[in-house]
């Protein structure tokens, strides 16, 4: 999946027969700005990255499929088959009869026949057209999930996307999910690092067969404003004795917990310091001293579905949110 240019990172096997590669490039960014995304992205290809993930939310997927279009065109890939492409439905096309609709405007903004990837990026349903985050309680509705998951089903039987998934579920969530899925998850893709481990999760996942995908994977800003994984004593006195940075060391980790990674970076430098993590390893006295690193989710659901100081009337238990 590399290219000449660039550096072939390991791949993961997925419960749909389908492989992905273990290291992504996130494409969500406030004030995204499409013409320095594109640029992002197409360094990114250059550098090696294979996998990126999208979602309609994001505003990012116009840019991503102008700048695959770009490389496929300039030869920095062969074809768009080289690349592993993930978008995610939105929580206000969270019913039976929108999921078909959104997957191919999120096809048509990336100017491609398929996704490799679709998930579910929350299981919230919010009104149609309530595109607003974070969300308003008025705009909240019962979320039908099995019917959900069935338009999901038949996105994938009709070539539309290879695998399908979810993100921020809980295990309670899969466990409803598995009781009636006729295509189980391949993926399930969470806030994971090294202050939020998600250990239950993790094992859970582990024994149905359900990749763990982390984002946030460097942490990002904390219950008391900063960021509990860059800002880590233990990570960062791990990081000096192997003459690495805090952000390899993080990455390193998740690599050796078995989880794909999609990690944000539009920089140059980082883009390529962030793909540095495969040919050494962690200790296994520094993996316990990870271990120890007090829990903290960066990215608590309270951030995200909360509007103006309403509180969002949504079960905690039903949201990936204390799993760790």
């Amino acid at each position: 999946m590399g290219s000449e240019s660039g550096t072939e990172f390991p791949v993961l096997s997925l419960n749909s027969g389908h492989t992905m590669p273990v290291l992504g490039l996130g494409t969500f960014e406030f004030n995204f700005r499409p013409e320095k995304a594109k640029l992002a992205f197409l360094e990114a290809i250059k550098i090696g990255y294979r996998h990126f993930d999208s979602a309609s939310l994001y505003g990012s997927e116009g840019a991503l499929g102008e700048a695959i279009s770009e490389a496929v065109q300039t030869g920095l890939i062969g074809s768009r088959k080289e690349l592993f492409i993930t978008s995610k439905l939105w929580c206000h096309d969270n019913h039976p009869d929108l999921v078909l609709p959104a997957i191919r405007s999120s096809l048509r903004n990336l100017k491609m026949e398929y996704l490799d990837l679709y998930l579910v990026h929350w299981p919230i349903h919010a009104k149609p057209g309530s595109l607003l985050f974070p969300m308003r309680k008025e705009d909240l509705i019962p979320f039908d999930l099995k019917g959900v998951w069935k338009a999901m089903e038949q996105c994938q039987r009709l070539g539309l996307v290879k695998s399908i998934g979810v993100s921020n579920f809980t295990t309670k969530r899969l466990n409803e999910m598995l009781t009636f899925a006729e295509i189980p998850p391949s993926v399930n893709q969470v806030e994971m690092h090294p202050a939020w481990r998600q250990e239950k999760l993790k094992e859970y996942c582990a024994i149905k067969g359900i990749n763990l995908t982390a984002y946030s994977p460097l942490g990002g800003k904390g219950s008391m404003g900063g960021n509990p994984v860059l800002a880590s004593g233990v990570l960062k006195e791990i990081a000096d004795a192997k003459g690495k940075t805090v952000a390899q060391i993080s990455l390193r980790w998740l690599y050796e917990q078995g989880v794909s990674i999609v990690v944000k970076s539009f920089s140059k430098d980082r883009l390529a310091e962030n793909t540095e993590i495969f040919d050494w390893e962690l200790t296994p006295d520094e993996r316990q001293k990870i271990n120890t690193i007090p829990q903290e989710k960066v990215w608590p659901v309270e951030d995200i579905l909360y509007k103006e100081g309403s509180f969002i009337s949504v079960d905690p238990q039903d949201i990936e949110i204390n799993e760790a």
